[in-house]
């Protein structure tokens, strides 16, 4: 185990991931894709102790986009079973570690019994106090928006009501804090529609390597980095 944040170390509250490069990694290996995101899974199950050991307070994940649906069938059904199996094993390891698990995305629209599994995830870590592991499935950061307008609009909200405020309180996680860092695995650069509302003023940082090749170092590289930065939000004036 890599030793936890050092003396004086800035500790960004909350990292976003966007898990990004798990059928590249198969396809360099000659390997089918589903080994690849097999692969990512497994990886998922080990990040959060990885950031929540070093501080880090909430550890966001991107698994499967509204996007992700136009894959082949054989694929997004084999996703499916694995995000399932994912989120019931996740449970365990969540309460044997202390973190909670959020869902967080059009949750009720996914397939078979996947809503209720995401409900009993949630219900079955809620009151664990180590960390929050926020999986975002079935995301979309524009569908997020729309979903928090038609809440506000079947309320009845006027005009002066709605400020930045009201749309935080109207999105799928209101209470987490803005991520203090977004992180893309595989070498793009860009956030596909992840926390598109939320990502205003995050520092962005981009990686190489897939993600079935993250490693705990990583994380300490990751903040490293971090440390390096210094955050303005709009209204700094540059010297």
């Amino acid at each position: 185990m890599i030793e936890s944040k050092k003396n004086n170390q800035k500790v960004p509250e909350h990292v976003a991931i966007i898990l990004d490069g798990n059928r590249r990694w198969a396809s360099e290996r000659n390997l089918p894709s589903f080994e690849g995101h097999y692969k990512g899974y497994k990886k998922v199950q080990e990040a959060p102790l990885w950031f929540f050991s070093r501080g880090v307070k909430v550890l966001s994940v991107y698994a499967f986009s509204t996007d992700n649906w136009k894959r082949s069938t054989d694929e997004v059904n084999y996703l499916m079973k694995l995000i399932k199996q994912a989120i019931e094993e996740s449970v365990i390891l969540a309460n044997e570690q202390d973190y909670r698990m959020l869902l967080s995305g059009r949750i009720n629209e996914l397939p078979g019994d996947l809503p209720d599994v995401c409900r009993d995830a949630m219900a079955k870590t809620v009151n664990n106090r180590g960390g929050t592991l926020n999986i975002c499935l079935n995301y979309g950061g524009r569908m997020e928006l729309i979903d928090a307008v038609k809440k506000m609009m079947q309320n009845n909200l006027t005009v002066e009501q709605v400020h930045e405020g009201t749309i935080k309180k109207y999105l799928y996680q209101p209470d987490l804090p803005d991520p203090d860092l977004i992180v893309r695995t595989s070498g793009e650069h860009r956030l596909s529609g992840f926390l598109l509302w939320e990502s205003a003023y995050s520092e962005l940082f981009f990686i190489k390597k897939y993600w079935p090749d993250f490693e705990e170092q990583d994380v300490s590289n990751l903040i490293d980095d971090y440390n390096k930065r210094e955050r303005r939000y709009g209204g700094d004036v540059e010297a």
